[in-house]
């Protein structure tokens, strides 16, 4: 299996790569952005019916493979389903001589850190070059540091100089809402309307991701009259449950040959549930998760090492990872 950073393993699944539960997703416009935004409300659609077989050849079967070894995000996974389908359907349409239409695929993704929010844009990047969307499907991840200059005319030059690396792929912009923190007379207002400019001049190009807080990216939409409307998807990407989060750690650890014993479990059960109530806005999900298991497996070397100074602890405890293993900062 993969390296991973924020992508887990699902403990089920129906086994025809494709998403059966139900899906929320905001889709905006610039009429209802302002009523949108206000309510906060999900658009929550049917579920996805189950469909005819994929052949051997289908572009979604690698997507979907991806999509299911990943804990949670139902809604992200039936989204990112509808995407597919809307395409192969565009494609039924044009060989039928009716008008495929001109779809717009730029997306907000909200959410904490460590809900997975980069791994699905790179799956995103990955789908639409399979589907001839996109030429190349690579992804150019930046945040404010790479877009904004430090004079003037330099952070349009820095942001133009991104998109074009991203042409053929997708760009993801990592907290987008710092673009706009500066009042008006500061450099990050500039890479926006280079960004919106850029949306405009090469169109249907690349697809422009940006990710953020739920909150700051509503403010963020607000700051430019022409950004909402460009955006017509709206991922909403939740907080794993306490559930999800053991799942992911136990994940973790199997991937890398070691095993959290029963008693390890619960001590990082009971720690997460007070971590999440205690910093529940800063909370990193996933990441955080990933941080206590890697310093997990360090502290487990430390005591094996002063357990078995003359011999090996063999292979059981080589890969036993125990409730002294597990230690946070208090």
């Amino acid at each position: 299996m993969k390296q991973m950073d924020e992508r887990v393993v699902s403990t089920g699944g129906n086994g025809s790569g494709r998403p059966s539960r139900q899906i929320n997703v905001v889709l905006r416009s610039s009429e209802n952005y302002a009523s949108a935004s206000s309510s906060a409300q999900a658009l929550e659609s049917e579920a996805v019916p189950i469909a005819r077989p994929l052949p051997p050849n289908d572009p979604y079967l690698e997507i979907g493979r991806e999509l299911e070894g990943m804990v949670g995000l139902e809604n992200v996974k039936l989204l990112i389903y509808e995407i597919y389908a809307l395409l192969q359907i565009s494609r039924m349409r044009s060989d039928a001589g009716l008008s495929g239409g001109s779809h717009v695929y730029h997306m907000i993704f909200t959410g904490n850190p460590g809900t997975g929010k980069t791994t699905i844009a790179r799956i995103v990047a990955k789908l639409f070059n399979k589907m001839g969307v996109l030429s190349k499907g690579h992804m150019i991840e930046v945040e404010r540091a790479d877009l904004v200059g430090e004079y003037i005319g330099h952070t349009a030059q820095k942001t133009r100089d991104l998109v074009r690396k991203a042409l053929g792929g997708v760009l993801f912009v990592d907290e987008a809402y710092s673009l706009a923190r500066g009042g008006e007379k500061d450099f990050g207002k500039e890479a926006i309307d280079t960004l919106v400019k850029a949306m405009e001049d090469h169109r249907n190009q690349f697809v422009l991701i940006l990710a953020g807080y739920p909150l700051e990216i509503e403010h963020f939409l607000l700051t430019n009259p022409g950004l909402p409307s460009r955006f017509p998807i709206q991922i909403d990407f939740p907080d794993y449950s306490i559930d999800q989060l053991i799942q992911i750690a136990e994940l973790m650890a199997k991937e890398r040959d070691y095993t959290l014993m029963p008693q390890s479990i619960f001590k990082l059960r009971q720690h997460l549930m007070q971590e999440k109530t205690m910093t529940m806005f800063a909370f990193s999900n996933a990441r955080y998760v990933r941080n206590v298991i890697e310093k997990a497996f360090r502290h487990q070397a430390v005591r094996l090492l002063n357990q078995y100074p003359t011999g090996s602890p063999g292979k059981q405890e080589l890969m036993a990872v125990r409730p002294e293993d597990l230690k946070w900062e208090k």
